[in-house]
């Protein structure tokens, strides 16, 4: 049975950071290796499982090149 994501600010950080780790041709496992993280993190990352936090998004940020505004951008809090 596939999980959900914790909600829609973290399915759209997922997709960011997959579009552009697809976009600069790099596997899950490369960007786990520039962010100093596990790969299995990137996954549940990119499906919306994980809510990352201030270090880990630049870590992810640093490791895509990218500013880390270019990830959050837009993103609502979860309605409770």
């Amino acid at each position: 049975m596939a999980k959900e994501p914790q909600s829609e600010a973290t399915r759209e950080l997922g997709v960011r950071v997959r579009t552009l780790r697809e976009q600069r041709g790099i596997g899950q496992e490369e960007l786990a290796r520039r962010a100093g993280v596990h790969w299995t993190f990137v996954s549940q990352l990119e499906r919306g499982l994980r809510n990352v936090n201030l270090h880990n998004l630049l870590k992810f940020a640093a490791g895509l090149g990218v500013d880390p505004a270019v990830l959050v951008r837009g993103l609502k809090p979860p309605e409770d």
